[in-house]
């Protein structure tokens, strides 16, 4: 007999594919969560750590509690089960929405006694000839196959590195995840996203993190017409953060001060020109009350020039 492999997969479609392509063999997790936003407790699996994602993300994204229930904490139950497997097998992209939620899978992994247990990650990222990184769901049937061929095995430090980062993003204090960007692993992508999550503080010029700052770049750079053209430009330009359609929607509908529609073009708003030319600070009409794991983003503001954060 073969060996019993778990497959945790970074959504529905991926796992559709993998189905459809008829590519592996075991059963399926599906990760159906944005850990990348709203707070978390390093327990998320405790019924006070799930409690908190269910009140974020009802109050912000209008998630119910039942359909979080039936939808991701039936997902972790399946993980009562896990010493049966003989191999278990990561499918996580080369994001920062991928990786929190890979490196949250893991911490939780070790929390359940699986050191012993081998463990593999299958991540997208570059492709040859491609002009972009291409996520699981955008390869090919030949270049997915090849991908899993070449799944590497994570070993312990990888492991405790993925958990240990896990555990820093819950905490209170994110300036000490700077020191693990530098860190050597497995993880190809881990130190981009890492940069890319420091960098969604908000600048201290202006008030608006990286992502937001690129977004006013599009529109003043760009014909786009309106809105809804530049919710299009966000998502495929917004490199590391991996941000889908209801996150990227709730950037812009911050940033409308910063835009004036007219008949056929989106422009910048006064504010937007100074926003983007660093000539004004917009933090306090941008603060809320908004976490990113262990701590408020408007707690903290990003230095682009040494690339720190500064407590407030």
């Amino acid at each position: 007999m073969g060996a019993k492999t778990l497959h945790i997969t970074n959504g529905d479609s991926l796992t559709d594919y993998l189905k459809e392509l008829n590519l592996v063999d075991g059963e399926f997790v599906i990760w159906r969560e944005m850990l990348c936003e709203g707070p978390t407790l390093i327990k998320f699996e405790t019924e006070k750590g799930i409690a908190v994602r269910k009140e974020f993300l009802k109050k912000y994204y209008r998630i119910s509690h039942a359909d979080y229930q039936s939808k991701f904490v039936t997902q972790l139950d399946k993980l009562d089960a896990i010493h049966k497997f003989d191999e278990i097998i990561l499918w996580f992209e080369y994001d920062l929405f991928c990786h929190i939620n890979m490196i949250a899978a893991i911490s939780l992994l070790l929390r359940k006694g699986v050191k012993e247990t081998p463990i593999y990650l299958v991540c997208s990222g570059r492709v040859e000839n491609a002009k972009k990184c291409l996520g699981l769901g955008e390869l090919t049937a030949a270049q997915l196959k090849q991908h899993y061929e070449q799944k590497v095995q994570l070993n312990l430090n990888d492991l405790e590195l993925a958990s240990h980062v896990w555990t820093l993003y819950c905490e209170s204090n994110p300036k000490k995840i700077a020191g693990q960007i530098k860190k050597q692993s497995s993880f190809e992508y881990l130190s981009i996203c890492l940069r890319a999550h420091l960098q969604r503080f908000p600048n201290m010029l202006t008030g608006l993190n990286t992502l937001e700052h690129n977004i006013l770049e599009m529109v003043d750079n760009y014909q786009i017409k309106n809105i809804k053209q530049l919710m299009g430009y966000a998502l495929e330009y917004q490199g590391f953060y991996g941000y889908g359609d209801m996150q990227m929607k709730r950037v812009l509908a911050r940033l409308f001060q910063f835009f004036d529609q007219t008949k056929d073009r989106l422009l910048l708003s006064e504010r937007g020109k100074l926003a983007l030319q660093e000539k004004k600070n917009f933090y306090n009409t941008q603060m809320l009350d908004w976490y990113y794991g262990g701590v408020k983003k408007y707690d903290y503001l990003y230095n682009k020039e040494t690339h720190n954060l500064l407590k407030l």
